[in-house]
């Protein structure tokens, strides 16, 4: 377990390089499906999307984060391989707190005492989920039919969540598109899983010839659109902490459901299970609503760009 958790906050800590990069790179670019009304509206939302991702692919800076992405996705492939889905993920809730110096260095700006607070619930829950016996489970065996009852159940999930997203105020609309892009992350996770087992038990030809390597693919480049849907529309800190919670969250349910993960059931994991996911709700709310970590939040008072609606200036 010890490798799996090391190499799981390693890749937080890219993921979050990847995301300052992503969302500075994303907030100038030009993304405005609330303005799309009616039945129209709805097919606006992929197609801005799929605009954006085209403009982007042209940033440099976004590349150069998309790249710190792909290695932070397979250190966590890595991870997940060592250890299970439900204790992999709810680490990735650390991407907010290694998120924290690095905003402050966009910024120039010292992290308030609230930031710091927030910090520390963060690293308070990490360390109860790590701690408390039972509470994080280390491995498991999968359930290929309960993994495509739970992928296409997300699937309609998801497919709700854009349509709601539709025609909805900017922070509606990013919290929601960011909810999506969540799980899409968390099946993600559950599929890398599955695709790396088959790489290291069955070799390339084998994985070639099964499924979860391309249900990985499309979920993963599914998540990746979602995302910088949300970053692209602006400082919504409520899209961050959506994104952030929902992705390991779905994950723990992912994992104890298709891997037959044995949930903790003595009065001590059980608290120690709750009081983990309440610290790591808090902290990442109160990181994700910092003016610091925001995205966009390190942006010139007199900079203008083409994102429709852009949120208040914060003092970064």
């Amino acid at each position: 377990m010890p490798l799996a958790v090391g190499l799981g906050l390693l890749a937080a800590f890219l993921f979050a390089a990847s995301a300052s990069l992503q969302q500075h790179a994303a907030h100038g670019a030009e993304y405005a499906p609330q303005s799309q009304r009616g039945r129209r509206g709805r097919p606006a939302v992929i197609l801005s999307l799929l605009r954006l991702v085209r403009s982007l692919v042209r940033n440099r800076l976004w590349l150069f984060g998309w790249t710190t992405n792909l290695v932070g996705f397979l250190i966590q492939a890595a991870a997940l391989h060592f250890g299970s889905v439900a204790l992999v993920q709810p680490l990735l809730v650390t991407q907010l707190f290694f998120a924290l110096p690095m905003a402050s260095a966009w910024c120039r700006r010292w992290p308030q005492r609230r930031d710091w607070l927030a910090a520390l619930a963060i690293c308070g829950g990490l360390v109860v989920f790590l701690a408390v016996r039972g509470v994080a489970p280390s491995q498991g065996a999968p359930d290929r039919r309960l993994v495509l009852v739970s992928g296409f159940t997300l699937l309609i999930i998801i497919g709700l969540l854009m349509l709601a997203s539709t025609g909805r105020r900017p922070p509606v609309h990013a919290t929601v598109i960011a909810v999506a892009a969540g799980l899409c992350f968390a099946f993600s996770a559950v599929l890398m899983k599955l695709t790396t087992d088959d790489l290291i038990h069955r070799g390339v030809g084998a994985t070639a010839r099964d499924w979860p390597g391309y249900g990985l693919a499309v979920s993963t480049l599914t998540g990746l659109v979602l995302e910088q849907g949300a970053f692209a529309a602006g400082s919504l800190p409520a899209a961050v902490a959506a994104m952030t919670i929902t992705n390991p969250l779905a994950s723990y349910v992912l994992g104890v459901l298709a891997f037959h993960v044995t949930l903790p059931t003595s009065p001590g994991a059980v608290a120690g299970l709750a009081g983990a996911g309440v610290l790591l709700f808090v902290g990442a709310v109160g990181l994700a609503h910092s003016p610091i970590v925001r995205p966009g939040g390190s942006r010139d008072p007199g900079h203008t760009s083409g994102v429709a609606n852009p949120s208040p200036q914060s003092s970064c």
